[in-house]
């Protein structure tokens, strides 16, 4: 399998969060961590912005 790294703008439109609420929650140990790509770029893995999500579903609902 291939790892696939998303950038911020594609991250905002998976998750529907802002910006700044990203980073937040990342502060708060809430969201992964970034990948760090260069000087001044940043990344998250797909796989780990996928499992945050489902994670998010779970807790949403109840799911065992």
């Amino acid at each position: 399998m291939a790892i696939s790294i998303l950038r911020l703008p594609a991250v905002k439109t998976r998750v529907g969060l802002s910006r700044s609420a990203i980073y937040l929650a990342i502060s708060r140990a809430e969201f992964p961590q970034p990948v760090h790509l260069g000087a001044r770029a940043v990344g998250w893995l797909e796989s780990e912005i996928e499992e945050w999500i489902r994670e998010c579903v779970k807790h949403s609902r109840k799911l065992p």
